[in-house]
């Protein structure tokens, strides 16, 4: 078997940055990497109109983003995969490399300064309750 990476994502350019160099971490190690995008409820919406109408989930909603951020990635083929997993996006993940046995969480360092440092970090949360060791990438935009 494999050793297992988990990255998690959203739509954000940060995530984006965490994911790649994910992605250099798996192709180096030989790594099978997991792309993760959180949700935490249920909700479903409707569009459309008359017989023409399409049902979206937040699950589904949150599986396209980790498709699309996968597809973006420089991975071998048959190394990446892709999931929506349920909570938070911190509880998401460590739940995630909990029941997969991943062997490293990637995530980025935003909202790891300032003010967003004493509300609290996705990053803090998954190095304080990680199954496995994290990988802090520096996600922050050079000016």
């Amino acid at each position: 078997m494999s050793e297992v990476i988990v990255v998690g994502v959203d739509n954000s350019e940060t995530a984006k940055r965490a994911a790649v160099a994910a992605a250099k971490l798996a192709t180096a190690l030989g790594a099978e990497l997991h792309v993760i995008s959180g949700f935490s409820d249920d909700r479903i919406e409707e569009f459309g109109s008359g017989s023409d109408r399409i049902t979206v989930s937040s699950a589904d909603s949150a599986e396209y983003v980790a498709r699309k951020v996968s597809e973006e990635l420089d991975v071998p083929a048959g190394n990446i995969k892709y999931f929506a997993a349920r909570g938070t996006p911190a509880n998401a993940l460590i739940n995630y490399a909990e029941t997969n046995n991943a062997s490293l969480i990637v995530v980025g360092n935003k909202r790891m300064k300032g003010l967003g440092r004493v509300l609290g970090s996705i990053a803090n949360s998954v190095a304080h309750g990680a199954p496995c060791d994290v990988y802090i990438v520096n996600t922050d935009v050079e000016a």
